[in-house]
């Protein structure tokens, strides 16, 4: 069993918008976060706990913000050759 806390501190992206709305936020289940990013499930487990991956845990499950994968991919990409 995992003993971290997890926390998601969502930047509203929306100039002069100081309400903190998120019902424009789409979140993405662990499962389908693994899938866009083609790794294992545990693999994504590990990135929230490690807090690299921001989510909101809801009831046992963790739900992920679809930018914060956006993000994620974005920051780890990087070119060869």
């Amino acid at each position: 069993m995992w003993s971290q806390k997890v926390r998601c501190i969502m930047p509203d992206k929306r100039a002069g918008s100081g309400s903190g709305d998120i019902s424009g936020v789409k979140f993405l289940t662990v499962a389908e976060v693994a899938s866009v990013m083609r790794v294992s499930k545990m693999t994504v487990y590990r990135l929230v706990h490690s807090g690299e991956l921001p989510a909101v845990r809801v009831g046992r499950s963790f739900r992920v913000p679809e930018d914060a994968v956006d993000e994620y991919l974005r920051r780890s990409f990087f070119q060869t050759g």
